[in-house]
């Protein structure tokens, strides 16, 4: 085989690769990350009375933090930056459907 449509091949198989979501389990390091310009979008999502995901999406990677303290879920609500787009997750019905929030 030709060594370089072998390095083609290489190349376009590691550009396919499916990169898995980066769970963090740190506080501050979860800030700077969505404090980093490639940070678009940030969904909190909350499980139970006392468990809270916030996930945070970067170019690459899927950022995810579980929080078990409401209040320090809170905490991190407030100080998330400004520019970067959040998302409330709604809780699912019955039937397993996302709902809209009722405010």
């Amino acid at each position: 085989m030709d060594p370089a449509l072998l390095r083609q091949a290489v190349s376009q198989e590691r550009n396919n690769t499916v990169t898995m979501p980066r769970e963090t389990s740190d506080i501050k390091q979860f800030i700077e990350i969505c404090r980093r310009k490639d940070a678009s979008s940030a969904r909190i999502k909350k499980n139970s009375a006392n468990q809270t995901k916030f996930k945070v999406r970067c170019k690459r990677h899927l950022y995810t933090l579980v929080l078990k303290d409401s209040d320090k879920a809170e905490k991190l609500k407030q100080s998330l930056p400004p520019g970067l787009t959040i998302t409330d997750v709604p809780k699912k019905n019955a039937k397993g459907k996302r709902v809209a929030k009722t405010s």
